[in-house]
């Protein structure tokens, strides 16, 4: 996520309160979660697949000092959900910002990873999902309410769970 994406989404996230737990979802160098936590979020959860770039996100972690705060899974996205992991019962802010073709080549699985985190989310949960324009917002759970904002190439969509 370019700078000036990553900017524009916190903006359309609001602040963040100290009981807000980052998932940060296709982690990559964990920038979404690693901002989120110094924006005020109590913890972080990372899950990234490719292990050359968890430990990438690792060592970002260290350079920040914040081990403490943070929890990095290496695994995929799919099949780490399908264990059922605990996840916090406090609000989460949801990072989903995969390869933008997994919106087309993945596009059900996609379509069912937010949809099963939205059904589960604790009220006051907020979910930024990055795609591209061949993603259409419209087919996830309550479309009126996703905040939908294009920079091109990506388009940025923030739910509020309520």
């Amino acid at each position: 996520m370019k700078d000036r994406v990553r900017e524009a989404l916190f903006n359309l996230i609001g602040p963040l309160d100290a009981g807000h737990h980052a998932l940060d979802l296709f982690a990559g160098t964990g920038a979404l979660g690693l901002e989120a936590v110094s924006r005020g979020a109590v913890r972080a959860t990372f899950i990234e697949r490719h292990f050359p770039t968890a430990r990438v996100l690792r060592e970002n972690i260290a350079t920040l000092g914040v081990e403490a705060l943070t929890e990095v899974v290496t695994a995929d996205v799919f099949v780490w959900l399908r264990q059922d992991p605990t996840l916090p019962a406090c609000p989460w802010v949801v990072f989903v910002s995969p390869p933008y073709d997994f919106y087309v080549d993945k596009k059900e699985a996609m379509i069912g990873l937010i949809g099963g985190l939205m059904e589960n989310a604790p009220v006051g949960s907020v979910f930024a999902v990055e795609s591209d324009g061949r993603f259409d917002f419209d087919l996830l759970s309550l479309p009126d309410r996703w905040n939908i904002r294009s920079y091109q190439p990506a388009v940025v969509g923030v739910f509020h769970q309520k």
